[in-house]
């Protein structure tokens, strides 16, 4: 292609960028330039992530694309084609430019497992979300494919060697922050380089938490992402080129430093208790069996599952008078709670159920619900819980009652408690708090029965207070809206100083003379902020943990028959100083947003809400269900299409 042939091109390309997709930022590096000095034909051209040339004459190989950028830029280093596009990963902020027409037809290359995503991502977003879903923690996605798909014209296996002109590339698989995730190893000018997409950042420290966070608190990811490092180093590298962030010219230290950050941070991590121990005295000391089947006695007035039920979740506080307060229901069969409830009227003088308390957003706490209210009970929880019971969809966190199936797409809540009220019941004076850990959207209901003081605290903290190695934390999942510091520092700090007699653990746990065990608790929540901020690069590590600092409400907008809808966009400041956002909406065909772009500042350590109205055309040529990802620039900072949400449009007639 002629060098006038080929900026005419590209000017058309930037065009397109600027009017069209919208997402074009002035923040960007204005050249390539050398990858590192003294090395030749190697270069880094940096916007939504570090892209890298090889160059071999006129021609050139890419590692990553970046928002396209890179491609006006290739002529000021003498080439005039690009032959091949390697993929480290399915990640949008590394190949998002390749959904703009490229100046030239491209061959694309990368691990079969990112060729998968890639080339269907809406396989990978669910309208209704299952527990099972692929690469997701109980329903919520950790995979990030792009808007539409990109063909991959070669899939590459770990081991092989690629070769392109004189450079002679090793494929390295390296799986820990994407699924197939991919790394490259070149021998170039007597020294040994590896692309290693997002498994290192300079520091050493981790590209972000979100991407590795691949189950329910068991470290799946973390321990691959390990493996991924051991086999980085045995390949005797001298230099990283990662997507983000600074070369790494020191990699052999790097490396070695990282794997024992790593190994350290996961010890701390995985649960502060035996997750799979059935000793029944781990789990529940006190509890003496009754006449009523499958149910045991804690105190006088209350009742828990017998210890034939592990890892279910009811208890029932009945008074003098015989009214009940269940607290949290599910995970077994209706026909079971109904035999409950007869063996409790029969033998304990149950004679009616006011209501039931839901301890937290999670759908196992209440998928008997429905059945309860069959009995005349209402539901009770915090405020700020009742939207992800009653629209759970609505949302894109783990584990809504939504994903379990059997069409349960949320419930009514009738009673909806602010955070420090009490209610006067039979006697009882009942306390509601927020009591967020394990997730935001978590309280706490605690009074004084039989003498004692019991906190029921669903799903934060499990385990036998009577072993020191324990601190009985839960899972640590970002997916849950659980920021540390809005999350287990708080409610672990509110145990220890609320000093409860006994803890009402959901699943069965039963947690007596726990003071000890809470201060470890909170031992363990103020190490755990200690250990994601010499983990992640960024000062205010939360842009790093949280998949949620721009998302929308609600996060499944069906225009499948309406023809508009308002969204709220909202972004998180988690600084101590004003921040500046520029926010673009990429849309698919036939879809208009007004306004398409929010630029605009969010005050210190706030949250602030943008009203986005979505339009369809009448028959818009994108059917079925879309990506809308967020092109976000923060503080000058190119950050790419981080997050998304998903629109619904009709389906082809």
């Amino acid at each position: 292609m002629k060098r006038s042939a080929w900026n005419a091109t590209l000017l058309s390309l930037l065009v397109q960028i600027v009017i069209a997709a919208e997402t074009f930022d002035a923040v960007h590096a204005e050249s390539i330039e050398p990858a590192i000095e003294n090395v030749s034909n190697a270069y880094r051209f940096t916007d939504t992530c570090n892209t890298f040339v090889l160059r071999s004459g006129d021609a050139a190989l890419l590692i990553n694309v970046g928002d396209g950028l890179v491609f006006e830029h290739l002529t000021d280093i003498g080439v005039e084609r690009v032959e091949q596009v390697l993929l480290t990963d399915h990640h949008r902020e590394n190949c998002q430019g390749l959904l703009r027409d490229p100046p030239v037809p491209l061959n694309i290359a990368t691990s079969a497992t990112e060729s998968e995503i890639l080339e269907a991502p809406a396989s990978f977003r669910h309208w209704f979300p299952t527990l099972g879903d692929q690469y997701t923690v109980y329903g919520a996605s950790y995979a990030r494919p792009p808007a539409q798909p990109i063909h991959v014209t070669r899939n590459l296996k770990s081991g092989e060697t690629l070769t392109w002109r004189e450079f002679e590339i090793k494929c390295l698989g390296t799986p820990g922050t994407s699924p197939g995730g991919m790394s490259y190893v070149v021998h170039h000018d007597g020294k040994t380089f590896a692309f290693t997409g997002s498994v290192i950042h300079d520091g050493p420290t981790m590209t972000n938490w979100f991407d590795s966070e691949w189950d329910y608190g068991f470290a799946k990811g973390v321990d691959i992402l390990i493996e991924s490092v051991e086999k980085l180093s045995g390949e005797d590298i001298d230099v990283i080129f990662p997507s983000q962030g600074p070369v790494i010219p020191n990699a052999k230290e790097q490396l070695a430093a990282y794997q024992q950050k790593l190994t350290k941070f996961r010890a701390s991590y995985v649960r502060g208790y035996p997750v799979f121990d059935k000793a029944v005295e781990l789990r529940d000391p006190i509890s003496t069996p009754t006449p009523v089947p499958h149910i045991n006695q804690v105190t006088p007035h209350l009742y828990k599952l017998s210890h034939q039920h592990q890892g279910r979740n009811f208890a029932i506080i009945i008074s003098d008078n015989g009214h009940g307060l269940v607290l949290d229901a599910g995970l077994f069969p209706r026909a079971v709670l109904e035999e409950i409830i007869v063996g409790l009227r029969e033998h304990m003088g149950l004679k009616e159920i006011d209501a039931f308390w839901i301890s937290h957003m999670h759908g196992d706490h209440f998928l008997l619900g429905p059945a309860l209210k069959e009995f005349g009970a209402e539901a009770w929880t915090l405020k700020s819980i009742v939207d992800r019971c009653e629209h759970p969809r609505r949302y894109d966190y783990s584990a809504l009652v939504s994903a379990y199936g059997d069409g349960f797409d949320g419930m009514k809540i009738e009673k909806a408690f602010e955070d420090g009220e009490t209610i006067e019941w039979e006697g009882y004076t009942i306390h509601v708090d927020w009591m967020p850990g394990q997730t935001e959207f978590h309280c706490c209901l605690w009074l004084e029965i039989d003498g004692k003081k019991i906190a029921f605290t669903g799903d934060n903290l499990f385990g036998s207070p009577s072993d020191p190695a324990q601190n009985g934390h839960e899972a640590v999942v970002c997916r849950n809206s659980a920021i540390l510091e809005e999350g287990y520092v708080i409610g672990s700090k509110y145990l220890m100083d609320l000093k409860p007699d006994i803890v009402m653990g959901s699943h069965s746990y039963v947690m007596p003379d726990p003071q000890a065990f809470l201060e470890r608790y909170h031992e363990w929540s103020l190490e755990m902020v200690s250990l994601f901020k010499d983990l992640l690069p960024e000062r205010d590590y939360e842009y790093l943990f949280d998949p949620y600092w721009v998302s929308a409400y609600p996060y499944r907008v069906d225009l499948s028959e309406e023809t508009e809808q308002d969204v709220e966009i909202i972004i998180r400041n988690f600084r101590s100083t004003e921040q500046q956002h520029r926010v673009a909406l990429v849309l698919p065909e036939g879809v208009v947003a007004t306004p398409v772009v929010l630029e605009g500042s969010v005050p210190p350590e706030s949250r602030q809400k943008f009203t986005v109205k979505l339009r369809r055309e009448a028959v818009p040529q994108s059917t079925g269900v879309q990506l809308i990802p967020f092109d976000i620039t923060l503080d000058g900072k190119r950050y790419g299409q981080l997050f998304d949400f998903l629109v619904r449009l009709p389906e082809k007639p």
